[in-house]
């Protein structure tokens, strides 16, 4: 058999040795196998090729491979996919962003974080359904503790300013956070920090501002509440509380935990199950804000008609600040402000400040300046986003595009 020569000039010229290694057998840019010949020795028989009289099928010498890769003929090749190439996957085979990845294909508020690339409507429910059950073990767990560690709260009166029994209110609510968080990833698979905020963590650099802020309008406006309801009802100046320094202790170290917790449940995961199930971000955000208002004060046990006015507008300026900000930072100063000073004024001042209800005598004038002072807590978080510059909504990546678009450029 006869080899022609290469056709035209080769840029890299022949090799110097012959090829005495493995025959190619590589896939794609590795040089094709000429039939029936043998990179070897003179006359050395191809190891693939049935053995037979010298010259049969054999090259009389060696013959050497271009230099270089051989281009990879047209067609698809590959994968198939979205993104691999243009057919359906194998059967089994699931494709996965890198990690890091942002769970969106497009950017999404808040109240939207549900709604990920795997989103399903069943997951908000299942979240609920885990909260229920997760929550009461948990909260039946912590009271048992902190009885055998000896604190004997007075449970029959529900004095929340005896510092037993607002401990053991509040760690009962701080439980419910971790749960929250431990949704996220068993529900949603999604990580548990766009429970706080569109960026999937708290935003620290928010809270100073927004603390100062709320203490100069619903602070204002509870001061104001608690002197009108000693000038107008006659009360007396019943202070200070016994136990008051383990009274302040438990409010400065539980209490805007405990606050947060609450906004983690209401203005969070059940904020955002509502909302993840109404399409339109605004009808979702109002929907949402209504039914967790109104779940919110049911959940105080208010006592009268403008206990659950005062509980329920305080929900809806909790949810108004949320959307504002793109998170619960904003919310969980207004809950913490507002819980830490009536607290701090109950201790002090004793039973004239009231902690569950709205005192009897001053009642529509005290709903009316919580309801002044929210909303100007309200306001002012709106008008100071140019200088806060909270984020609003989620970073996002869209992997739905095919692939080599310009898009998918860096992962």
């Amino acid at each position: 058999m006869t080899v022609p020569p290469w056709p035209g000039p080769h840029p890299g010229g022949w090799p110097d040795e012959p090829y005495t290694g493995p025959p190619p057998t590589g896939p794609y840019a590795a040089p094709p196998r000429v039939p029936g010949t043998y990179a070897g020795a003179p006359g050395a028989a191809a190891p693939w090729l049935p053995a037979g009289p010298p010259g049969a099928g054999v090259p009389a010498g060696p013959v050497p491979w271009p230099l270089g890769p051989v281009p990879m003929q047209p067609g698809p090749h590959g994968v198939a996919g979205p993104h691999p190439g243009p057919g359906p996957l194998p059967p089994g085979l699931r494709l996965a962003p890198p990690p890091g990845t942002p769970p969106h294909d497009e950017p999404v508020p808040y109240l939207l974080a549900m709604r990920a690339r795997d989103w399903a409507w069943w997951r908000p429910l299942l979240g609920l359904l885990l909260f229920a059950v997760a929550y009461g073990v948990a909260a039946f767990v912590v009271v048992l503790l902190v009885l055998l560690t000896g604190v004997a709260p007075d449970l029959q009166l529900l004095d929340l300013v005896d510092p037993g029994v607002l401990l053991l209110t509040n760690l009962s609510l701080i439980v419910a956070i971790p749960i929250v968080w431990l949704l996220w990833v068993a529900a949603h698979g999604m990580q548990p920090g766009w429970s706080s905020s569109v960026l999937a963590r708290l935003r620290w650099r928010l809270f100073l501002p927004l603390t100062l802020r709320a203490l100069a309008t619903l602070g204002v406006g509870i001061g104001l509440s608690v002197g009108l309801g000693f000038l107008l009802d006659d009360g007396a100046v019943t202070g200070p509380v016994d136990d008051l320094l383990w009274l302040l202790l438990v409010v400065v170290f539980t209490t805007p935990i405990q606050s947060a917790a609450e906004e983690y449940v209401f203005r969070g995961y059940l904020s955002q199950a509502i909302a993840g199930w109404i399409r339109d971000p605004r009808a979702g955000a109002l929907v949402a804000a209504v039914l967790t208002a109104a779940l919110f004060s049911a959940a105080h046990a208010p006592g009268d008609v403008v206990t659950f006015l005062d509980r329920f507008a305080f929900g809806l300026a909790a949810s108004a600040v949320v959307w504002l900000t793109g998170g619960l930072e904003a919310a969980i100063v207004l809950h913490a402000v507002n819980n830490v000073l009536v607290f701090f004024l109950a201790g002090t001042l004793g039973d004239g400040v009231a902690t569950e209800e709205v005192p009897a005598g001053v009642g529509l004038l005290s709903l009316l300046l919580t309801l002044l002072s929210m909303g100007a807590y309200v306001a002012v978080v709106a008008t100071s986003s140019r200088r806060l510059r909270p984020e609003l909504v989620t970073p996002a990546l869209d992997l739905r595009v095919p692939a080599g678009d310009p898009r998918t450029r860096g992962w």
